[in-house]
């Protein structure tokens, strides 16, 4: 019968004989990877920003990978439920997510979060900014955010926003009522493109998307822009002022998306997604594409996407903090 100390001797030895294996084992795994179909989770409905743009990346990524990517679209709880499927998978490449700056929101509203934005994936790369518009139903005889302001607070309780739950757009629209007073209804979605058919038969004044998924409506007379989030006036509306001009500069921000993996995945499969993707991004193709969506490519290492997601945190707690907004 083996002594304790034989049983001890032996696993040890086998301890001492795995190591080496476990060495060349995870580059040679790096070497093959991918080999089979990539599962890209987006955490938001079919049509809003993020699905529009995970959509444009992975259809360009996949000649470069050599390996399908199949977008996968799990919406609710404000972006949680389809980031903790993420969190929790298995660290080996296959399960991907395509997540905004939700990422860094979430943490901020809900205080009960079951999953850490840092500890729990590993950032792979940024790949697109946007602004937000202001935008209104053509119903209303406001032009500009004065005079819808003042519309709403002559109308109170008849001026309804439209948001997904959880997202940048909510944080947005509840800062720019705090900043103004604008009398407004908030009503919460479970995605942002499921606000949309309420907002074209009138039942919805306002939303806070953007300009990829409302520049043909623009263009059709169906919303009317009327700020912008970005810095500068955009080329594709030159008649929409920004919220600068608005007289709230405040509300300068960023709509932002990026892939990320479940924390432990090999660095040398992230730096292989990494190359891809800024390769995709840096194509003539691809920027033209985003162009007319309204996208802008953002390229960048994992490093400054960590770096990125750090500095967005304190940054979107403020402003989750001073708009009062809160988790359902």
């Amino acid at each position: 019968m083996p002594t304790r100390r034989t049983v001890a001797a032996a696993i040890a030895l086998l301890a001492a004989s795995a190591a080496p294996l476990v060495g060349v084992c995870v580059p040679a795994l790096a070497d093959q990877y991918p080999s089979r179909v990539i599962k890209v989770v987006v955490p938001f409905t079919p049509g809003s920003p993020n699905d529009v743009m995970a959509r444009l990346l992975t259809q360009h990524l996949q000649p470069r990978l050599g390996q399908p990517l199949v977008v996968e679209n799990k919406p609710g709880g404000g972006t949680t439920i389809g980031t903790k499927a993420v969190a929790t998978a298995d660290p080996d490449g296959y399960t991907l997510l395509f997540v905004s700056s939700a990422l860094v929101i979430d943490p901020a509203l809900n205080k009960k979060l079951d999953y850490d934005p840092r500890k729990d994936f590993v950032p792979i790369a940024t790949v697109t900014t946007a602004p937000w518009l202001l935008a209104i139903h053509p119903s209303l005889p406001a032009k500009n955010v004065a005079e819808f302001v003042a519309y709403t607070k002559a109308n109170p309780g008849k001026v309804s926003f439209g948001f997904a739950q959880g997202t940048a757009s909510q944080l947005v629209g509840e800062r720019f009522k705090v900043l103004t007073g604008a009398d407004i209804l908030s009503v919460p979605y479970k995605g942002g493109a499921a606000a949309m058919p309420d907002f074209l038969g009138g039942r919805l004044q306002m939303l806070l998307p953007t300009p990829a998924t409302t520049l043909p409506l623009i263009r059709e007379g169906k919303l009317r822009a009327i700020a912008i989030t970005s810095p500068e006036r955009s080329p594709d509306l030159p008649d929409v002022p920004t919220m600068i001009e608005a007289k709230l500069p405040s509300l300068t921000l960023d709509f932002w998306a990026g892939m990320l993996a479940p924390a432990g995945t090999s660095p040398e499969i992230v730096g292989k997604l990494n190359s891809a993707i800024n390769e995709t991004l840096r194509s003539p193709e691809v920027k033209e594409s985003m162009k007319k969506l309204g996208f802008e490519a953002k390229i960048g290492s994992p490093q400054d996407f960590s770096k990125f997601i750090a500095d967005e945190m304190p940054r979107w707690a403020e402003i989750v903090k001073s708009s009062g907004a809160k988790s359902d």
